[in-house]
């Protein structure tokens, strides 16, 4: 794989691997405080050793073959059928690979806080934001994960201006983390009489869910104010002042809630939210003082940036992070974002991998 020497990183690992092996027989090592860490830690690198082992068969079969089909042309139409299928082993083999010698996320594990906003385009911008929040209802009930409505500002054709809502289940945020950025469409709009192509825009933020333990909000710096809830609703709930605004004043960091009934629910909603706004801003700033960061590698997921466009006369759907076009956008749509997922995970694991020295077992 392009970037990384396969081959040095596994040696490297190995060596980890004897020496922390050697550790962790040591009694000492086993009574203390970092032994299940270490263990952890012993187990990735015995599953990279034995991935490894595959890697390089694999590799050099595909030598062989290689020198095979120079010098028997006979044998080619044979060798051919077998070096694709060796080839397309490899390629996964290497992303298994490069995934390990990546630590994990502990992000990745957590239920994400998507929030998506109509933007350049108008109605039609409303209507593409309603699009990818189908499009992301379909992808999590498809790996099993649950979606829960949080915060919605409908329009009248049946867009959204905002909407949030959470994803729960395990690796939500893994899963979705990437998707953060603007999102363009191109396409005939219905009220376009001429047959014209609009371009519009929708802006995506995924959070990862934070618990009261990761960020501590202080009930001082809040100011809380209610406000009867707009848009279409059932009973009672565009008749009472049910919905709850929450501005976080040493941030200036506001976030509302008007989807539920209850007031009390409404509050406990943009909490929610809001703490996973102050878990990322935090972060962000962290990171910002580091040289280098997997955000950083596979873009910034900054509201500016455009990371994806989906015309629709070319059923083509484009990421421009790593340069990827798709021709299924309608498969897209309705929920297959694997093929772009996939490609993104190795993408930011190469970045992070490139940048990432192999760690050392602490002595």
């Amino acid at each position: 794989m392009e970037g990384i020497d396969i081959a040095a990183r596994l040696a490297r690992a190995r060596e980890e691997h004897k020496a922390l092996e050697a550790r962790l027989a040591d009694p000492a090592t086993i009574a203390g405080t970092d032994y299940p860490q270490l263990t952890q830690q012993y187990a990735r690198l015995r599953n990279l050793a034995a991935i490894g082992e595959r890697w390089e068969k694999l590799v050099a079969g595909i030598a062989e073959q290689e020198e095979l089909w120079e010098a028997e042309p006979e044998l080619r139409d044979e060798l051919d059928e077998a070096l694709a299928a060796d080839r397309a082993q490899l390629e996964r083999t290497e992303a298994e690979l490069v995934a390990l010698l990546v630590p994990p996320d502990p992000n990745d594990a957590k239920a994400a806080i998507v929030e998506i906003r109509g933007g350049t385009g108008g109605d039609e911008s409303a209507l593409f934001a309603a699009d990818l929040l189908r499009m992301y209802t379909r992808y999590a009930e498809a790996n099993k994960l649950r979606v829960s409505l949080l915060d919605s500002h409908p329009t009248p054709l049946g867009g959204f201006k905002q909407i949030v809502f959470a994803v729960e289940g395990a690796g939500a945020y893994g899963l979705l983390r990437y998707e953060s950025g603007v999102h363009r469409v191109q396409r005939v709009p219905e009220t376009e009489s001429q047959g014209r192509i609009h371009t519009s825009t929708a802006t995506v933020v995924v959070l990862p869910e934070a618990e009261e333990v990761d960020v501590e909000i202080d009930p001082g710096e809040l100011r809380i104010d209610t406000f009867r809830s707009t848009g279409p609703g059932g009973q009672s709930v565009n008749t009472t002042d049910s919905a709850v605004r929450i501005t976080h004043v040493p941030t200036g960091l506001v976030v509302s809630c008007q989807d539920e009934k209850s007031q009390h629910k409404n509050k406990a909603q943009a909490l929610r939210v809001l703490r996973a706004r102050l878990k990322m801003r935090y972060e962000e700033e962290q990171a910002a003082a580091l040289s280098a960061t997997r955000r950083q590698h596979i873009g910034t997921g900054d509201r500016s940036e455009k990371i994806r466009t989906y015309n629709f006369p070319q059923n083509r759907i484009t990421d421009h992070r790593i340069n990827f076009t798709l021709h299924q956008l309608d498969a897209v749509l309705a929920g297959e974002l694997d093929p772009l997922t996939e490609r993104l995970k190795r993408a930011a694991a190469v970045a992070a991998a490139e940048t990432t020295q192999p760690s050392s077992p602490a002595s």
